[in-house]
């Protein structure tokens, strides 16, 4: 009988600490005091060296076709997110110029964009659904403009992986903030 209630008492006590556990659970924060900008990514991605391309990368070290990537741009004049276009048309240029340029043979479908906004700046939330010659992938970007510079943060999956891995993702953009 005690053993009972001592196994009961642990059953409650393990699902209760469970539901306290925070929503970012397997999630580490980077920050970029220099450029002005953080986001957390998953536990287990490991930064790389890209030449010439983006400012920092983060790849899956088991599955090697996940990644994050930060993309710092000047903008001309005092532009405001809202100043390059609705968020639709933000993620339909940047389709065309970063996800699938011309003569990359990747296309890329817009399947979502939305706005947020978060201590007083604005975010284009963007969704797209890319088709490479040997693979369909995923990517959630997300946008904003601080201090004259438009920052892209994109995160990368196989389409396989996509539902295992969407929640993360999600998590992950929406942690993205620029200051």
């Amino acid at each position: 009988m005690i053993k009972r209630i001592v196994t009961m008492l642990l059953v409650v006590l393990g699902l209760t600490l469970t539901s306290c556990v925070s929503n970012a659970v397997g999630l580490k924060s980077y920050v970029d005091t220099g450029d002005g900008y953080q986001f957390l990514y998953p536990n287990g991605w490991l930064p790389i060296a890209v030449a010439n391309g983006p400012d920092v990368v983060f790849r899956d070290l088991i599955q090697q076709t996940e990644n994050v990537s930060v993309v710092i741009s000047p903008v001309t004049g005092n532009k405001t997110l809202a100043d390059l276009g609705t968020p639709s048309e933000v993620g339909y240029k940047l389709s065309k110029s970063a996800i699938a340029p011309a003569d990359s043979g990747r296309e890329a479908e817009l399947v979502n964009a939305e706005s947020r906004d978060s201590r007083s700046k604005n975010y284009y939330i963007l969704e797209y659904a890319v088709k490479l010659p040997n693979q369909q992938r995923h990517n959630l970007a997300s946008v904003a403009i601080s201090r004259g510079k438009l920052f892209t943060l994109n995160i990368s999956t196989t389409e396989e992986r996509w539902p295992k891995v969407k929640a993360a993702f999600e998590k992950v953009v929406k942690s993205f903030s620029v200051y």
